[in-house]
């Protein structure tokens, strides 16, 4: 049985201490959501590190495809950490075109080459006042994590594809229900998995 109790607090009544408590609270009991990507195709040519491989023709016209499918969901982003490669820039810079308010890009080195565990901890600092989260990365951490967190209670019929095949242009909705901090293995609901070709 579940009982929901509605609770009314005059803010201005409570001291500074409590009235960051009640906050803290509320800010911890919403959901949020969380959009894994992983960056578009990108192009191999000769002499170029790895770091700096741009996206090819492909890739632009995928990367334009999620931010066109992420509009149609009417996700609207707050924050998004990208990895500091040439190609998860441009990804996001693409899609970024087609969202109706895009938050300006939190470029991370640290996201670069990061396995899930790596990937998590950078969720896991971000501020709870954050309500829709984008990370843009690399595989196999991207998907890695999307697994990882997964708490298999969704229906969501893509995520076979999702677990074993977390292609370019793959992107996971996930609700996470808490605080950012608390995020761990298994405690996201996955919402919807698709990779948007262009």
């Amino acid at each position: 049985m579940l009982v929901v109790y509605q609770v009314t607090i005059d803010m201005r009544r409570l001291g500074r201490y409590a009235r960051s408590t009640v906050r803290a609270l509320v800010l911890s009991s919403m959901s949020r959501t969380l959009v894994l990507l992983r960056h578009a195709k990108s192009s191999w040519p000769d002499d170029v590190p790895d770091h700096e491989r741009p996206l090819n023709k492909r890739g632009k016209r995928d990367a334009a495809e999620v931010g066109r499918w992420l509009r149609g969901r009417d996700l609207e982003l707050d924050v998004a950490l990208v990895s500091s490669a040439q190609r998860t820039r441009e990804t996001y810079q693409t899609l970024a075109g087609e969202l109706k308010s895009p938050p300006e890009p939190q470029i991370r080195d640290e996201a670069y080459a990061a396995g899930a565990g790596d990937l998590l901890d950078l969720v896991r600092g971000v501020s709870d006042d954050v309500s829709a989260l984008l990370v843009v990365a690399h595989n196999p951490g991207i998907g890695t994590l999307a697994s990882l967190i997964d708490d298999e209670t969704s229906d969501v019929p893509e995520r076979f594809q999702m677990r074993v095949d977390y292609r370019t242009s793959a992107c996971a909705v996930f609700d996470v229900y808490g605080s950012w901090t608390e995020l761990d293995p298994g405690r996201a609901r996955l919402v919807t998995f698709a990779t948007p070709r262009g």
